[in-house]
């Protein structure tokens, strides 16, 4: 019994002073941000209606580390009213910033702002959405976007990564596109589907070289997934941000809305190769495909053939945030993902 207590003691006693040391090592982020009514592109021929974190789908990349104090102040443009829950985040003697309406805030009012202060003590491949009327604004409206926080040590694996992807799989509803205040009920169609708001062909390209080990950092943000790389298995190294005690590999990997997935893919197989959602109706834009949830990884010295779908693509190296991804610390907005106003505020000068 002696032992046991002594071993005991030590464990929490390891545990007070690893918090201790996070705690002494924070820093303190400050961040704004703002939600916009913009209409973004998803797919050629397809524009919708969002409410855009900071005017964009996904929503800015918020990079912290581990322990790290956490302020957003959060400016509500649009015409209803919203929060920001921070998905996976414990909250821990802060839950006035969880973000749900009616429970631990009221909803910020058009025209007005909110600030949520919180510590980053979970860690790994967080996000953040509104928490108001979800199935609209979450579902249909885009109001989603990455929070990633570093932990202080490193598994094995991890170290071995040289580049990292983030995709946020999501739905939409072309009969409600154009009508804010609609949308969300179960029986709709959702007949376009995107990673990180795009369709294919508007999608973009993962250019590695052979010899590359890639963590994909994978959110199913509004539908289900079945995430399926050709050419190579998929090493499950972290479920919902945290590290899984036995990686193991997958061919297809199922995800339910809301779960994140961390793989790491070794790029040890040349060549062009197709990565998609394996939900059959997932891989159309409305039914016309190819489209929908898919991206291809290409290898470096592949030279385009004249009938490749993607010859003379115009490359976006950031669409899967890999380039944010390497920056200091902070928020980090990306164009690729920008909206336009619309056009009857830009009438009223807006």
């Amino acid at each position: 019994m002696s032992k046991y207590i002594s071993s005991s003691i030590w464990q929490l006693a390891s545990i007070a002073v690893g918090m201790f040391s996070i705690a002494a090592h924070a820093e303190l982020r400050q961040f704004e941000m703002t939600i916009d009514e913009v209409e973004l592109e998803v797919a050629p021929g397809f524009t919708t209606k969002v409410w855009g974190f900071n005017g964009q789908v996904p929503g800015p990349l918020f990079h912290v580390a581990e322990g790290d104090d956490v302020e957003v102040v959060v400016h509500n443009n649009t015409t209803l009213n919203h929060t920001v829950h921070w998905h996976g985040q414990y909250q821990l003697n802060t839950w006035r910033s969880d973000g749900v309406p009616d429970v631990t805030q009221k909803g910020i009012e058009p025209g007005e702002s909110y600030t949520y202060k919180f510590k980053a003590i979970k860690v790994g491949s967080l996000w953040y959405h509104c928490h108001v009327n979800v199935p609209e604004h979450v579902g249909t409206r885009g109001m989603w976007g990455p929070f990633i926080v570093e932990p202080k040590k490193q598994s094995r694996l991890e170290k071995k990564v040289t580049k990292e992807a983030i995709l946020m799989f999501s739905g939409w509803n072309p009969e409600v596109a154009d009508t804010y205040g609609e949308g969300g009920h179960p029986t709709e169609p959702i007949s376009y589907f995107s990673i990180n708001g795009k369709s294919f062909p508007m999608t973009q390209p993962l250019r590695v070289k052979e010899g590359d080990v890639v963590r994909f950092r994978l959110f199913s943000a509004t539908i289900p997934v079945a995430f399926h790389p050709h050419g190579h298995d998929a090493i499950v190294t972290h479920k919902d941000g945290l590290p899984v005690e036995n990686p193991y590999p997958v061919d297809v990997l199922s995800m339910a809305p809301g779960e994140r997935y961390d793989v790491i893919i070794e790029m040890d197989n040349p060549g062009r190769w197709i990565t998609h959602d394996h939900y059959e109706h997932h891989v159309s834009n409305n039914g016309k495909e190819p489209g929908g949830a898919i991206f291809i990884i290409e290898y470096e010295d592949i030279e385009d053939d004249d009938w490749y779908v993607w010859k003379d693509k115009d490359y976006e190296p950031d669409f899967y945030l890999s380039e944010s991804l390497k920056k200091p610390y902070g928020l980090h907005n990306t164009d690729a993902f920008k909206g336009k106003e619309e056009p009857q505020r830009r009438r009223r000068g807006r």
